[in-house]
């Protein structure tokens, strides 16, 4: 559960810097450092997602900005709590481990049929097998605090 853990708030790190780093782009030509960005990382910015993204940086305004950042700094806190409970060995984390990872599967499956690739494929399987892992925790879990004290419920 640990190991779940840490790439839980690595994941809820990652955001939250992401998030900081989108204030950076208040009052600023968000399309311009997009552009940037791209170029920086050598990214063919006429390709499908490279367009994508230099385009929705063109919409963005400070007010959009703000609620971006608003909702990576929710969602980092979700990570993080979910985090400390996996850390501490908490039943309630590891439900919601399990669902939070199941809600994926669907969008991630339907990705790595229409187009496959070993990204696609070792995300599908990573976060499949966090939620047989997270479940086979909660049932033994369950199974285990009913044998050595009935009362026993986190």
């Amino acid at each position: 559960m640990r190991t779940v853990a840490l790439l839980e708030g690595a994941k809820g790190l990652l955001v939250l810097l992401a998030g900081f780093g989108a204030l950076e782009l208040i009052h600023q030509n968000a399309q311009l450092a997009a552009e940037e960005l791209v170029r920086h990382l050598r990214f063919n910015p006429a390709s499908r997602y490279p367009r994508i993204f230099i385009q929705l940086a063109g919409q963005l305004t400070d007010s959009r900005l703000w609620l971006l950042t608003a909702g990576a700094s929710l969602y980092a806190a979700a990570r993080m709590i979910e985090a400390y409970g996996l850390w501490r060995g908490r039943r309630w984390a590891a439900w919601f481990a399990a669902i939070s990872s199941a809600v994926y599967l669907p969008w991630e499956l339907w990705e790595f049929v229409h187009r496959v690739t070993w990204a696609k494929a070792v995300l599908f399987v990573v976060n499949a097998g966090i939620v047989i892992y997270m479940i086979q925790v909660i049932v033994r879990g369950h199974s285990n605090a009913r044998r050595t004290h009935p009362s026993l419920e986190r």
